[in-house]
Order: C-alpha cells, then structure tokens, then sequence
C-alpha cells in the first residue's frame, strides 16, 4: 500500500467519522419511528400469521385470505420498509443494483398482491352473504388456497413482465440514484397497470361492498321484522353481516391509502413538476404504513385475534394440544 491509497484511506475515515457527528437529533427520531413502524408491521403482521396457521378453529375460507394479506404486510415490513425509510430520510446515501433490485420487484409484488387480496376479500364476503348454503358447501379451504397460490404467481409473473419490458431489470443501473430506486415505466404500460392493478380491482371492491352493505341491511330488517325464525338461522346471519362490517372497515383504510398514492402516481407520468412528486412521496408512504395499520384493525375488531395474541404472548401455544383450543368462545 503506498502513500497515496493510506492517505485515502485515512479521509475515508475522516468521512466517515464526519457523517456520523452530522447525524441530528431529528435524523435520530426519524430513524427510531422507522424502526417502530417497521417493528410493529412485522410483529403485528407475524402474530396474525402465527394465530392462524396455529389454531385450527381459525382455519376457515376467509381467514386464509387474511393471512395471505398479513403474510404481504409481513413482507413489505422485512423487505420494503427498512430501504424506503432509509431513503426517505437519508436522500444522500446511494444502493447498489442488487438492493434496489430486490426493493423495486417486492414494492410492485407485495402491492399488487395485496390490492388483489382485498378484492378476494370482497368476493369471499359478497358470496357468504348472497349465498350462504352453496359458500359453506364450494368455498372450501383447499380451494382457497389453490386460489391465493395464483394470485401469487400471477402477481409475480406480471410484476416480472413490467419489469422487464420497461429496461428495470435488464438495465438496472440507469435507474438508480442516490435516495432512491426509480422504476421507469413508459405511457403505454403506465396505462396498462393504472387499469390493471388499481381500477380493475377498486372497482370491483366498490361494487361488490355497496352490494354486500345492502345485503346486510336487509338481513338486519328480517332478523328485527320475523322474530319467529328459529335463532339459529338469525344468530347465522347476524354473524355474517357484522363480519362482513368488520371486514369492510379493512377495505375502507385500505382504500383512502391506495387510491391517493396510485392516482399522484399515474399522473407522475404526464405531470412531471414538484407538486406531483411531493404527493407520490407522501401517498406512497401512506400506502407502506397501510401494513402497519392492518394489525392494528384486527386488533380492535377481531375478538379471535386478541385472544389469539394472549395465548402466544403467554407461550401456552407451546402447550399439548394448544391448536384445538377455543379462541371464539365469547364471538357472537
């Protein structure tokens, strides 16, 4: 080593050293609310995801739809989050290509998922209450599952296909940046995921809640008007219709977040000025914390996953035959 690399070696140092005594108290508190959001997303989402593959009693056709929201949410906490607060903080630091890769492709992955899970969502509420009997006889759990391994798939071979065909992948280094890891798309695929990913299936969550909503006011009326049907029929559908209620606050808070980040960012595309990118930059946020907030929800509404959360908390999951045990006793 000569004198020259020592030297350089030493102003690294220097820098290094340097960058540290810049960092601000407000750098610190940003930094530690990342890591609290980050924290709860992937603890939060985790627990839902060990509540269900856990007891057996919450292994039903809608909860697997949860928990393929919850296993996304968990996921964007562990793979997206991290970078893009780091970003969003630090705008100086520079990624290499293999970081920005990973965080580009699990971004538009998890997303996409998740928007066509909560449409499963809708889908799965509409058919349980417009058609009990033949949802409890076709909607089966193997065919759950089968339905979410293809949304999965799907999700990652048109994400894939975006990609590629937009110079993301082949020429990843032309898009990164220091800050951030930019995804270029041109007009014609811009339109063509505008219209896929988010007016397809808002529109079809939408509609099918505004169906669901009327359904369930007039199960509401009948169970008040004919007080002679036996209970059981009235206590069935009472149950639906509030889990139908429960669910649709989920879709609400998913919506406000999504709809606002996809609109500023398709007309990112056509309007390319600084009020546009500061709203991408916010609702984009937005829609990352909307992995934080689903935990959260379920944790208010759902009765079944705060007595689920007490039993892992307390470590008796660990107990023989803990999986049978009755975490919906009090439902109603």
């Amino acid at each position: 080593m000569n004198l020259t690399e020592v030297h350089q070696e030493e102003s690294c140092v220097f820098s290094n050293f340097s960058c540290l005594e810049v960092l601000t108290a407000a750098d610190v508190l940003l930094y530690v609310s990342a890591a609290v959001v980050v924290t709860l997303t992937v603890c939060g989402n985790l627990l839902v995801i060990i509540s269900i593959c856990h007891f057996k009693q919450l292994q039903t056709p809608t909860n697997f739809l949860l928990l393929s929201l919850a296993m996304a949410d968990f996921l964007v906490g562990v793979i997206v989050m991290p970078l893009y607060f780091t970003m969003l903080i630090d705008p100086q630091r520079c990624f290499d290509t293999m970081p920005c890769t990973i965080f580009n492709v699990a971004e538009l992955y998890l997303t996409c998922i998740s928007i066509y899970n909560v449409a499963l969502i809708a889908v799965d509420r509409y058919l349980a209450l417009s058609n009990p009997f033949h949802y409890s006889m076709k909607m089966t759990v193997n065919l759950t599952l089968r339905i979410i391994a293809i949304l999965w798939l799907y999700s990652l071979i048109y994400n894939m296909l975006l990609l590629y065909f937009n110079g993301n992948i082949t020429d990843m280094k032309a898009n990164i940046t220091c800050g951030e890891c930019i995804v270029t798309v041109n007009k014609e695929w811009s339109i063509i995921d505008f219209i896929t990913v988010f007016v397809l299936p808002c529109s079809i969550i939408i509609f099918i809640y505004l169906n669901i909503f009327s359904i369930a006011k007039k199960h509401a009326n009948k169970i008040r008007s004919v007080r002679k049907c036996p209970k059981v029929n009235n206590s069935s559908m009472a149950s639906e219709s509030k889990a139908a209620k429960t669910l649709g606050v989920l879709v609400a808070v998913f919506l406000l977040c999504l709809v606002p980040c996809y609109v500023s960012a398709f007309l990112n595309v056509y309007f390319k000025n600084r009020s546009v990118n500061l709203a991408v930059s916010i609702t984009l946020t937005l829609i990352h914390l909307n992995s934080s907030i689903n935990p959260i929800i379920y944790a208010l509404f759902y009765p079944w996953f705060q007595r689920s959360v007490k039993l892992i908390l307390t470590l008796k999951i660990c107990g023989t035959e803990s999986s049978i045990l009755n975490v919906l006793e009090r439902e109603t």
